[in-house]
């Protein structure tokens, strides 16, 4: 199950070292709901090496703003701390894994 990424804890989430995955997503999006099994499933493979987890929009807007999220599902991934590669919209699970071993 993917981590639950909030205004209060990305910045500790981020500084933690580890290659990081970002979605962001909405309850009421359609294409979210696509994404969000593939998220859980990759979270579940690659614990302990990648973080990856998940951020309503509508309940964070902080890191959301800080990210320059625009539309969604947007998935983010993190490399020591810095954006290093986005995901925008639906895609199939190789994609968003070949995008995580590029981090690893």
């Amino acid at each position: 199950m993917a981590l639950e990424i909030t205004d209060s804890n990305y910045k500790e989430i981020l500084a933690e070292g580890k290659p990081v995955v970002m979605d962001f997503w909405a309850p009421w999006c359609g294409p979210c709901k696509m994404v969000s099994p593939i998220i859980d499933e990759l979270a579940a493979e690659y614990e302990g090496r990648v973080i990856i987890g998940k951020c309503d929009v509508d309940d964070n807007d902080e890191v959301a703003v800080e990210f320059g999220i625009r539309s969604i599902p947007t998935v983010l991934f993190f490399k020591d701390g810095k954006q290093v590669d986005k995901q925008v919209g639906s895609a199939a699970k190789s994609v968003f894994a070949t995008k995580i071993e590029a981090l690893l």
